[in-house]
């Protein structure tokens, strides 16, 4: 009844601040002055009005990121911000990841193959660790539902998340932001850009961040032991117009980190029950070791994009890219110490870390506007990655496992105008894939035999969109992806052997709308019915405490998402999303362990050996429910000066952590309220402000540990502070 009750007050607290926009809606409400501007995206890899891709897309702009990350947040920001998107790690900053409509892989290993992709500026993020760069400078973010691998590849069966970054312009430009709140949090943001000489133009961005260790461990009776962090990254661009017909974009960008993976709190569940006990504190733990969950990475790359205009409808694009990382994070797994709190059989502390990553990619792909209405492009693609996984239990020697994956494509695309009206969209595309893993495991003091996998597969899409008027278009898409086969080789560090995957196949249908009303309202919405083979997921922990890669037989969704933006009047902007997705695994030969602790009450059929029977049975991490909203309202005191307010809202429904059911391994209803207030002058080129991050302090749970206790991690701390930036 408490709960019923707290999460009555907090929804209405969220309610109540979108409840406000008919009450500011004061000014030119029959102004027809004024309305949206056109969304451009690249999902098709050229520039469209986002009415024309037949594809379910969210676009959000760089200057929302900004808001959503003050306080210090990374890349996981985006979490229930876009309808049916999720994201969470248990590596702290690093390793995030990403659910699309339900569909992702849970798996914490730094080699672990995931089904969402990242892509910064047409390069695409494969490992964990690259695919946590900070977030900064973005012009857009793109959120592509659905499989994307006609142009994009393998390993995108659920979508991708695409960041296009500001790139250099001829004028002077540029900004910078700083913030400092609670928890000694201090973040500083800029950039700036602008013509270097005749034909050359260069972009120079950077951001910082910073948390104090607020975290005590009352065990050792030291203050101050955890928590915090220290991360740089920075961004330079350089444009060669060389002639009027070719040019060469030049991006170099690196990132350090030092700071905290994430805190495992030993017990925070009593067996029963899904709700924090009294042994959480947000700012205390009881680690049992000194080192206080360390983590440091430093990431690093260089990409040239060069463009040739053949005729003036033929264009020739290349990218070559390398990306490179290396790191560690250490983690007290069980969360406590000898002596508790609670139940904790024996203690576990583990190091994994990634050594000399290589990543290359190379695009080329030539486009052509053969007729007014037909437009086609073809390509080829790249790609190769060396890495080292090092497995640090302490009990045993160091085990170490070396993973290989090089990837060719070739792929098309077309786009035929039927009618001025109607549009239809296809492409194919054939990839090979080859991986392998050499291990050494510590705790055999053995090298194992080479795992080698290989899979070559044809993805496809087809599309139509048709136009009903200047408001209103509608279209439909099937689409077939897959994941390559995957490796997953950390249980050889636990006296295990590697488990292997083979690849994974999606086959998607949708149909939507997109909808401009009165050059005022933005409706978009999209159904779909998705059924995956092979489903490649990671049966974590549990009584044997392992890590292996499972196929499921068949896993079917169904669901909708829908997001509105409302420009209300002048002043006042108005946005929401929602998101329904059921899940479903079918495949009654599929067992997996329950939890090791003997603390948790499994709600799936046992067998006889106590492995549960989870036919039927949601993905985990996949949220039933996502809903979110913002408000942004400026009023004006004087002729260049105004007041704002900035509020967002973002709720998360049912989420199941585990393939197996448990009454205390979910979660339902979490949510987090974001809040700045400021005031901006000389037409909105200065601006300060108050902001709150996690305003009214939830403590939403976001993953567990089931293999020694009911152990927890949780979301980012209420973090209130001040900022203040420049425009120029």
């Amino acid at each position: 009844m408490t709960k019923t009750l707290g999460m009555a007050v907090r929804f209405g607290a969220g309610v109540s601040l979108l409840a406000v926009a008919p009450a500011l809606a004061a000014q030119d409400q029959d102004s027809e002055s004024f309305g949206f501007e056109e969304i451009v995206v690249t999902a098709n890899k050229r520039e469209q009005s986002f009415d024309e891709v037949a594809i379910s897309i969210s676009a959000i702009a760089g200057e929302s990121l900004q808001n959503f990350a003050a306080g210090g947040e990374d890349i996981r920001l985006l979490s229930s911000r876009v309808p049916g998107l999720n994201a969470e790690s248990s590596n702290g900053r690093v390793g995030p990841r990403f659910y699309i409509r339900g569909l992702g892989n849970t798996d914490f290993d730094l080699a672990a193959s995931q089904p969402v992709s990242i892509i910064f500026d047409e390069i695409v993020q494969e490992n964990v660790i690259l695919k946590s760069f900070p977030v900064f400078d973005v012009e857009r973010v793109e959120v592509l539902r659905g499989p994307q691998g006609t142009l994009f590849g393998r390993n995108t069966p659920a979508g991708i998340v695409k960041f296009e970054t500001r790139k250099p312009t001829e004028e002077l430009e540029g900004y910078f932001r700083i913030n400092a709140g609670e928890r000694e949090t201090f973040g500083a943001e800029g950039a700036v850009g602008g013509a270097l000489a005749d034909g050359i133009q260069a972009r120079f961005s950077a951001i910082f961040q910073h948390r104090g260790d607020f975290v005590d461990n009352d065990f050792l009776g030291e203050n101050s032991f955890t928590g915090g962090f220290d991360e740089l990254a920075a961004r330079l661009q350089v444009n060669f117009d060389l002639t009027e017909d070719f040019s060469a974009l030049l991006n170099i960008h690196g990132r350090t980190l030092t700071g905290t993976s994430a805190l495992f709190r030993a017990n925070v569940l009593d067996t029963g029950s899904n709700e924090l006990n009294d042994n959480f504190d947000r700012d205390t733990v009881f680690f049992g070791d000194t080192d206080g969950n360390p983590q440091e990475y430093d990431t690093y790359g260089g990409s040239i994009r060069l463009e040739w205009d053949v005729t003036d409808t033929v264009s020739l694009t290349s990218i070559s890219a390398y990306e490179g990382a290396e790191g560690f994070s250490l983690g007290d797994i069980d969360g406590g110490n000898p002596t508790g709190p609670g139940f904790i059989p024996f203690q576990s502390t583990t190091q994994d870390g990634l050594d000399n990553l290589d990543q290359f990619t190379q695009e080329v792909r030539l486009a052509h506007e053969a007729a007014d209405n037909f437009f086609y492009q073809v390509g080829f693609f790249y790609f190769d990655s060396d890495f080292t996984i090092r497995t640090s239990p302490f009990f045993v020697p160091d085990s170490t496992v070396r993973h290989e994956n090089q990837t060719w494509a070739v792929f098309g695309q077309f786009t035929y105008d039927i009618n001025d009206s109607t549009a239809l969209t296809g492409g194919i595309r054939y990839t090979d894939d080859e991986r392998s893993a050499d291990a050494f495991s510590g705790a055999f003091g053995a090298q194992l035999p080479t795992i080698e996998l290989e899979g070559d597969r044809v993805s496809w899409d087809v599309s139509i969109n048709h136009i009903l008027d200047d408001s209103l278009s509608i279209y439909a898409r099937v689409a077939e992806g897959f994941r390559a086969p995957s490796i997953q080789s950390r249980d050889v560090a636990f006296f295990g052997v590697p488990t292997t995957a083979p690849e994974e196949v999606i086959t998607s249908y949708e149909a939507g709308f997109k909808a401009n009303l009165g050059n005022r309202i933005r409706w978009n919405g999209a159904v779909y019915y998705y059924d995956v083979s092979d489903q490649q997921v990671t049966a974590v922990g549990g009584i044997d405490n392992s890590v292996q890669l499972v196929s499921i037989e068949e896993v079917v969704g169904i669901g909708f998402e829908t997001d509105v933006e409302w420009l209300v009047n002048e002043n006042l902007t108005f946005t929401a999303g929602l998101a329904w997705n059921n899940t479903q695994i079918n495949d009654p030969d599929l067992l997996v362990p329950v939890c090791g602790s003997g603390q948790c009450t499994p709600l799936d059929e046992l067998t006889a050996d106590g492995f549960a029977i989870v036919d039927g049975n949601p993905l985990p991490q996949a949220p039933e429910w996502t809903a979110n909203a913002t408000i942004d309202y400026h009023y004006p005191v004087g002729d260049s000066e105004e007041i704002f307010l900035l509020a967002d809202w973002a709720l998360q429904g049912r989420t199941n952590f585990f393939l197996y059911e448990a009454e205390e391994f979910f979660t339902n209803g979490t949510f987090e309220l974001g809040l700045r207030i400021g005031y901006r002058w000389n037409d909105g080129q200065y601006e300060v402000a108050a902001f709150a991050r996690n305003l009214t302090g939830e403590d939403n749970i976001k993953g567990i540990i089931d293999f020694n206790n009911n152990t927890a991690f949780v979301n980012e701390p209420r973090i209130i502070g001040v900022s203040l930036g420049a425009n120029f």
